[in-house]
């Protein structure tokens, strides 16, 4: 088991966690709460560009940790399947531009669509849009999603699923992201974690809470609900991980509180549970 984080030196927070923030109110207030990591989600480039945000996060001192998202590579026609792969580049592009290694790769899938189908478009678009992710020297991370997502934003499951397409690819710039709120429930996650090894490039933490009253927006702060985030994080670092622990929290009754109260909530969580 992981010991307790001492303090918030590997806290990266999503601007997807504080959705009612603009960009320019994320750096702000993550920086005035001396929150070192942040990752940004492509809404909150789009009032400002991606030049000006780069610039902004820059100035700031922030250290930005990756880009979500990209992927949504399974199409019905050939021509929507082409539309995924020059978004996937613009993501690309968009992450050197605001600095961040890293683009997370929700991969897709189709209502209807065989997910075996589906994984064979998913793998065949990563490998288009490679050659981008090298010119750029940016990673893509696979992120497998909770099965009730299997339907139509993801067709990749687990983390074996997702080790078998990054060891397919074989690529240097292809690892995983491991997000415990997708994968807690695995029965072989120790095994597939040890398995992915140093492809382990970004890790996710939040909680499900029971109930859950909503299938996107209803995830809890660390420690409020079952998943034994500690645990986790042990066997992440166990497989040579040592990044930042990155908080993606969808809530709507999270998002109708005082950012800032909820932003002090976050770090207590992060010491006290992760």
């Amino acid at each position: 088991m992981a010991e307790a984080l001492r303090d918030c030196s590997r806290l990266c927070i999503h601007t997807i966690t504080t959705k009612p923030w603009s960009l320019k109110e994320c750096i702000e207030e993550y920086t005035r709460a001396d929150v070192p990591g942040i990752t940004v989600w492509r809404d909150v480039l789009q009032p400002l560009g991606a030049d000006v945000a780069g610039q902004m996060l820059r100035d700031a001192g922030l250290e930005v940790v990756s880009l979500c998202r990209g992927g949504f590579f399974p199409a019905e026609t050939e021509a929507a399947r082409g539309e995924a792969i020059d978004d996937n580049r613009r993501a690309i592009d968009e992450a050197a531009a605001v600095g961040a290694p890293l683009v997370v790769l929700v991969s897709g899938a189709v209502p209807g669509m065989p997910l075996g189908e589906a994984r064979v478009f998913i793998e065949e678009g990563i490998a288009a849009v490679l050659p981008h992710a090298e010119a750029a020297g940016v990673k893509l991370g696979i992120e497998p999603l909770h099965p009730m997502y299997a339907d139509s934003r993801s067709a990749v499951n687990t983390m074996t699923q997702a080790n078998d397409i990054v060891e397919s690819l074989n690529h240097p710039l292809v690892g995983v992201t491991v997000d415990v709120y997708h994968l807690w429930w695995d029965p072989n996650l120790q095994r597939e974690i040890r398995r992915a090894g140093g492809r382990i490039i970004s890790f996710h933490v939040c909680d499900w809470l029971s109930p859950t009253r909503d299938m996107l927006n209803d995830r809890g702060l660390m420690g409020e609900g079952c998943i034994d985030i500690r645990q986790i994080r042990a066997w992440v670092e166990g497989a040579g991980f040592n990044g930042y622990i990155e908080v993606e929290i969808f809530s709507n009754e999270l998002w109708c509180m005082n950012q800032r109260v909820y932003l002090e909530r976050i770090k207590e969580a992060f010491l006290k549970s992760v």
